[in-house]
């Protein structure tokens, strides 16, 4: 579970009032632009978050997981939607209309602090994870970004060699969105990292063998 996880007991509430709702690999759960209608609680599987720039050049600004709400900011303000949730793979959650987020939020207030801590913790490791990569280069930004989200959101590799290995369901693209470089230049950065054995990449996903050797990389190789 990752920092940003909402508690059991709110996670509950919103399963009680809202709907169940699935989305296959590549449909959009909510769009940027669009006039906010509802929130969702990510069940199963990976979302990323991603906005257009004015030079046509799409940023992955996060990846969302299980026990996390996304669409929540634009709910509360009433402004349209200021990114765009697409899901990495199947995902399933639960969906849960605008107006009666609201209406859970004025009546109960440990429901509306959960969510203003949400809101802070995630702003937080936004602030943190932009000022560790800001001055790194490619090569130690790529091994970074891999290390974080394989850690939050990889999936355990049974047998492995201490339980460390995670495997990752990201593609090339999309952790170059994440890192803020080009695709050739991450690409680069992988080869390097499979050639010392520290990843193994295969289509649409990416295996790393021990993600705490990647936030140190390339000072230790």
């Amino acid at each position: 579970m990752v920092g940003s996880a909402l508690p059991a007991e709110w996670k509950d509430l919103i399963r009680s009032a809202g709907h169940e709702v699935s989305w296959r690999r590549g449909e959009v759960l909510i769009r940027e632009g669009e006039t906010p209608d509802r929130v969702v609680l990510l069940e199963r599987g990976l979302v990323k978050i991603t906005a257009a720039s004015t030079n046509g050049f799409t940023s992955v600004l996060a990846i969302r997981g299980p026990g996390e709400l996304i669409g929540e900011l634009s709910c509360v303000d009433g402004e349209t939607r200021s990114a765009t949730a697409t899901a990495m793979a199947s995902v399933s959650g639960v969906a849960l209309a605008a107006p009666r987020f609201i209406t859970l939020m004025e009546a109960h207030g440990g429901f509306a602090l959960a969510v203003l801590r949400f809101v802070a913790v995630r702003l937080r490791e936004s602030d943190i994870g932009r000022s560790d990569l800001g001055a790194l280069p490619t090569v130690a930004r790529t091994a970074l970004v891999l290390a974080r989200l394989s850690q939050n959101y990889g999936s355990p590799v049974p047998g492995s060699v201490g339980g460390a290995a995670r495997r990752l369901a990201v593609n090339q693209q999309e952790l170059a969105g994440a890192v803020g470089a080009s695709r050739e230049s991450v690409v680069r950065v992988l080869r390097e990292l499979t050639e010392r054995r520290l990843i193994v990449v295969s289509r649409g996903q990416i295996l790393v063998h021990d993600p705490a050797a990647l936030t140190v990389w390339p000072d230790t190789a």
